[in-house]
């Protein structure tokens, strides 16, 4: 492998490595635990902060808060009468495990009122009433009507006499979405507010601190990089603004919906559907509402949506997302087969007029302007072209950062084993502890691989180029430890494949210097 073609891979690699443990932002991590879920009555402080503006109530120190407690094969959720809210909504994944998408210390979210306390009305698995009737003379009834998928549906309806001001109206999540143990740490930095414009061309944007008119969107959103909270009004013209916040890079995103009751109408109803689940996206395309455009196939997105495709084809096949992840590296490979062809027949060139480079640096070491043209004379007579196996590579690179990108964002890989220890394909593999460090085998196998393709290949004759040549296993090895095992997978793959071509490539030349 020639120099350019060294220098080309360690900058990738940096590019990873600096990407993934440098650039992507920072977060401190929370301790958080599924919410315990339990149908109570409890003493709740009343010194919750109100929005708005709104006097609250006069009312006693403490008043009972009532939880209603809903639970599917899906979800579970609880909510409270204290601002008629959710304390807590849990979705199951398919490891039987739930996950809380209220994220620690944002309980309670979707409030109105919060200081409030409101009469339930009615109440099953799949409708709850609540109504609050204010000392001014307005009442707000919220309905919850609840589904036994993701999406669900909330109604506020407002009832007042025309002379009665009624407070502003608004839809809160926030800060922060709720996540499992192993994403736990990135989950602040990958903690997103969203929202999807109304007309075309239909775009998602990510919103920072300005608020946005909500007119303008069809729906809104918070993210983190497997789940989803959206919320989307049937009327978005009933809404005044889309209010994103945060306090820092340290803290979640919150997404607010703010609505301004009409003063020359004495009802006025809102209708919102909202959507808390998985971040799958074949399903969230199913609602054909652009939520699938919240799944993160990075910069080369249209190759990444492609990967995903076949992926999902060759698992139907299969019916294990590791076998299919290794039939799309091989399809990969087939498809970039002229460029690899290319690239390692330029290494092989290179490989055979090291000999002669190396002669000529011993010889004219002092003179360097005459060591640089004796090279380009040997790379010119014997046919060789140092660049040539630099290119070929460069333009690998989009497919594989592609890949990169869709294996780890693909919900469908969670908690999806392959074979043995490798129990699910969007974490490490874990092979085992020893105390609370872990040994993960791939990425081992990987740089072992990885070390017999360099000698393989190996065409350089300085002594420092040798020494990063051999110590880009230990990186790649180092970078690769807490990647998704899926990736891992394809990387192996990719490295096996590609010391099979080498092997018929270096033969192939061994003969033609034979008969030569």
């Amino acid at each position: 492998m020639q120099k350019n073609s060294i220098l080309f891979v360690v900058l990738s690699a940096a590019v990873i490595f600096i990407w993934y443990f440098f650039l992507a932002p920072q977060s401190t991590q929370v301790n958080q635990t599924p919410a315990q879920v339990q149908t109570e009555k409890s003493e709740y402080s009343s010194s919750t902060v109100v929005r708005n503006n709104q006097t609250q109530d006069e009312m006693s120190q403490f008043v009972d808060e009532e939880k209603i407690n809903i639970e599917t094969e899906k979800y579970k959720a609880v909510l409270t009468n204290k601002g008629a809210a959710v304390l807590n909504w849990s979705v199951k994944e398919k490891n039987g495990e739930w996950v809380d998408l209220v994220f620690p210390g944002s309980s309670p979210v979707m409030g109105n009122f919060p200081g409030s306390v409101y009469k339930i009305v009615s109440k099953s698995d799949n409708k709850i009433v609540f109504e609050y009737v204010s000392k001014e003379g307005w009442k707000i009834t919220k309905i919850y009507n609840l589904s036994d998928s993701y999406m669900h549906s909330l109604n506020i309806v407002i009832d007042r006499n025309s002379s009665v001001s009624v407070p502003e109206i608004d839809i809160e999540w926030g800060p922060g979405l709720g996540t499992d143990a192993k994403e736990v740490k990135e989950n602040v930095s990958l903690s997103r507010s969203l929202a999807y414009t109304a007309d075309k061309p239909y775009k998602l944007k990510k919103l920072k601190t300005d608020p946005e008119l909500a007119s303008s969107y069809k729906w809104m959103a918070i993210d983190n990089r497997y789940f989803l909270a959206a919320f989307i009004p049937e009327k978005s013209s009933d809404f005044d603004k889309i209010i994103p916040s945060r306090i820092d890079k340290k803290h979640p995103y919150s997404v607010t919906m703010t609505a301004t009751v009409p003063q020359n109408v004495d009802r006025k109803e809102y209708s919102i559907n909202f959507y808390l689940g998985p971040k799958g996206y074949t399903y969230l395309k199913s609602y054909n509402l652009g939520l699938e455009k919240t799944v993160d196939f990075g910069v080369f997105g249209f190759l990444g949506k492609i990967a995903f495709a076949v992926l999902m084809f060759f698992s139907k096949i299969t019916h294990n997302y590791g076998w299919a992840i290794i039939m799309i590296t091989v399809v990969i490979q087939i498809l970039v087969l002229p460029l690899t062809l290319k690239s390692l027949k330029s290494a092989a060139a290179m490989k055979r007029v090291q000999p002669l480079i190396k002669d000529i640096q011993t010889k004219y070491k002092n003179e360097p302007q005459r060591l640089q043209a004796e090279m380009l004379n040997i790379y010119r007579t014997k046919k060789v072209n140092p660049l040539g196996g630099c290119l070929p590579m460069l333009l690998q690179l989009p497919i594989f950062w592609a890949f990169f990108t869709m294996l780890r964002n693909a919900y469908e890989l969670r908690n999806e084993g392959w074979i043995l220890w490798v129990k699910d394909l969007s974490a490490s593999d874990q092979f085992m502890h020893l105390g609370d460090f872990s040994i993960n085998l791939l990425p081992l196998l990987m740089g072992v691989g990885m070390f017999f393709q360099q000698r393989m290949t190996m065409a350089v004759s300085d002594p420092m180029q040798k020494r990063m040549m051999y110590l880009m296993p230990i990186i790649f090895t180092f970078m690769f430890w807490s990647f998704p095992s899926g990736l891992v997978i394809y990387w192996i793959t990719n490295s096996i494949i590609s010391m099979i071509e080498q092997y018929f490539i270096i033969r192939e030349d061994e003969i033609k210097i034979k008969h030569s």
